[in-house]
């Protein structure tokens, strides 16, 4: 078995102290990103049964659920599901929410119409665990893949390495290109629909949308 990549250990292995730190922290996703968001979601229709995976404290999921969307939700990390549990009830939201590893779901193949992946892919460390979960997504997705990635053509990203090259502190997140990514869709069946950027060649965050070939 190959290595873990470290956002496993960010989804599997966080304790109740670092889901909290998270709940109080960065339960909302900034503005930008749920631009990004609704930009990517207007390309999909209302009627969609989604899947938010990984879900984090899940927030996106109330937002897409509020926008008439029926969501379930999945994450690997038990306190992270707490505090996901805690803020669907305090919220009045009904959602199935379950414990699964996106390297190996459980789910049928095409269970779900859309799948939605935020702030997880840019975790992943070799092409070989990307094309592993890319995978997952589009066999368990009839009709969507929606999913971030770090461009690897931005400034950010530049600044990074520069930074990692000047002896700076290696990042935790991993850029890849958009052509990149198309490959381990491609491999997996699905097209590009659109990618969606707050500032092209600027900023590293992208939200992109693929479909399955008929």
């Amino acid at each position: 078995m190959d290595k873990q990549p470290a956002a496993d250990h960010n989804q599997g292995d966080s304790d109740e102290k670092e889901a909290r730190k998270f709940q109080a922290d960065r339960l909302e996703p900034r503005k930008t990103e749920m631009r990004l968001v609704k930009k990517a979601f207007a390309e999909i229709p209302k009627a969609h049964h989604v899947l938010d995976l990984p879900c984090g404290g899940g927030f996106v999921t109330l937002h897409l659920a509020r926008k008439g969307y029926w969501l379930s939700a999945a994450d690997l990390s038990e306190p992270m599901l707490e505090v996901a549990r805690k803020y669907f009830a305090d919220n009045k939201l009904e959602c199935v929410l379950e414990q699964q590893d996106v390297r190996r779901l459980t789910y049928a193949d095409k269970t779900f119409d859309t799948i939605f992946c935020f702030r997880y892919f840019s975790h992943l460390p070799t092409p070989l665990a990307r094309q592993r979960v890319v995978s997952e997504l589009c066999r368990v997705a009839k009709k969507y893949v929606v999913i971030s990635y770090m461009s690897a053509a931005s400034v950010t990203n530049v600044k990074r390495r520069l930074q990692v090259a000047m002896g700076g502190k290696k990042p935790s997140k991993y850029a890849t290109s958009l052509a990149e990514v198309k490959g381990y869709f491609e491999h997996a069946g699905f097209e590009l629909v659109k990618d969606f950027a707050r500032a092209p060649f600027v900023h590293t965050l992208h939200v992109v949308v693929f479909e399955r070939v008929q």
